[in-house]
């Protein structure tokens, strides 16, 4: 398949980065076709400009800024998303990505009478989103009840991507873990992505 990995944080040397390094391993072992979007690192303004926004509604969206993440993300037959969770929601660098790429004419096209959305990433097949969390699961999933999953599998691929198979791998208490712990679940990665390639 055709990989998309997107990237989102700020430090080469962080936890997320090497994540990233194992779920890009894990796809090239497979024999996937990796592209990969570090988004700090291309240095990607996450700021909806107002030509994007005011070409929301009109006919045809002003992508014009935003073409070659257009581009691999309509290429994308697998998406694989590297991120740390903070404050319970997503970077601000991330959340610009998916206001900026995921837009009308690209991830879905509107109603015309304004109603629901009509999807359109419907060669997307696969979606795992890595994460990394200082909080305890429990907070996550119990007080907060996942925000940032269900942003992800109901909001985004529900209504851009329906026929997407989604799963999510959250590294909790990520600052206070242990080396067996990490690599633990940096094998939990490889074993997630190695299961793409017999689907």
């Amino acid at each position: 398949m055709k990989c998309l990995v997107v990237i989102a944080h700020p430090l080469a040397d962080s936890l997320c980065q090497t994540l990233a390094q194992s779920a890009i391993q894990a796809l090239t072992e497979a024999g996937h076709t990796v592209e990969i979007e570090d988004l700090y690192r291309a240095e990607f303004p996450p700021e909806l400009t107002s030509d994007e926004r005011c070409s929301y509604y009109a006919p045809c969206f002003d992508a014009s800024a935003v073409q070659a993440q257009v581009r691999r993300l309509l290429q994308a037959e697998a998406l694989v998303l590297v991120f740390p969770t903070w404050w319970f929601g997503f970077p601000a660098i991330l959340k610009g990505w998916f206001d900026r790429v995921w837009a009308p004419g690209v991830a879905y096209d509107h109603a015309t009478d304004l109603g629901p959305i009509k999807a359109r990433l419907h060669g997307l097949r696969h979606t795992l989103a890595i994460t990394s969390l200082g909080s305890p699961w429990w907070v996550d999933r119990l007080l907060l009840r996942q925000p940032v999953r269900r942003v992800l599998q109901t909001a985004l691929l529900g209504t851009c991507a329906p026929g997407c198979h989604f799963q999510m791998l959250s590294l909790y208490k990520a600052e206070r873990l242990s080396a067996d712990q990490v690599e633990a679940f940096h094998a939990r990665v490889r074993r997630t992505l190695g299961k793409w390639a017999s689907r």
